[in-house]
């Protein structure tokens, strides 16, 4: 299995993009970062995009990837839980800010949105999905996702403090999780459903106790001007809880 994360951060400059994974070039994971990353080739070899939650850094690229794929006649289909469904299409394709592609063409439209259950495993493009709820500042699922050939990781998408109930239900040897500000904010980001380094730790921690061991970890939703005080911080756990923790970056690609 091969994980290419197309963006690696919270915004956007020259060098950085919006938090989105590629997996062996036919499933993605949120939409932040698609078709500013990809060809228009690419693009139409996506099979499925899981998104974790509504905010417009995880869903962006939907309206102009279902343009791309609409001008070509391709399609693809999109998993969510019900309150992505209603934000994305009643407030990016309302057929007034962008066409409602989940409705055109009439009969094969060219978004497909199937609605997920939390915690119900679902096989998608060959690939065990299983959708498990983390601590936000809106309703967002984590992905668990299990290739044919056993590999497993799981994606937090945003989430904040509070996961040992989400920690009981994975086993990934992967663990992609987010890592918002340096600690100097972390009052700040655990009130808006985030993690800086030392809450991550924490959350480690958790996982540890619960599962006995600890997998590799990449964070992600870095704040680009944050980094390199984010980067000595994740440093820091790392050596203080002998693990691999590192942080992700655009083009970054991941063999399990």
């Amino acid at each position: 299995m091969n994980i290419r994360f197309l963006g690696a951060h919270n915004y956007e400059s020259e060098s950085t993009r919006l938090t989105c994974l590629l997996i062996d070039g036919v499933l993605a994971i949120d939409g932040g970062a698609i078709t500013s990353s990809l060809s228009l080739e690419a693009q139409q070899k996506i099979k499925a995009i899981l998104l974790t939650h509504q905010h417009y850094d995880h869903v962006r690229d939907i309206p102009a990837l279902a343009m791309n794929l609409f001008l070509n006649s391709a399609r693809t289909n999109i998993y969510s839980i019900p309150v992505v469904y209603d934000i994305v299409t009643s407030h990016l394709m309302d057929s007034e800010i962008y066409p409602s592609f989940h409705q055109r063409p009439h009969r094969n439209p060219t978004l497909r949105f199937n609605i997920i259950e939390p915690l119900k495993a679902e096989l998608i493009e060959g690939y065990s999905v299983l959708p498990v709820p983390v601590s936000h500042s809106t309703p967002a699922v984590g992905y668990q996702v299990t290739s044919p050939e056993g590999k497993v990781f799981f994606y937090a998408g945003d989430t904040g403090p509070g996961l040992a109930g989400c920690w009981r239900h994975i086993s990934p040897q992967l663990l992609i999780i987010e890592t918002t500000a340096s600690d100097k904010y972390k009052e700040e980001v655990a009130k808006g459903g985030h993690l800086s380094p030392s809450l991550l730790k924490e959350e480690l921690i958790s996982f540890r106790e619960i599962k006995g061991y600890l997998p590799r970890v990449v964070a992600v939703h870095m704040s680009p001007n944050l980094e390199k005080e984010i980067a000595a911080e994740i440093a820091a756990v790392a050596k203080e809880l002998g693990g691999s923790i590192t942080l992700g970056y655009e083009g970054m690609e991941l063999k399990l």
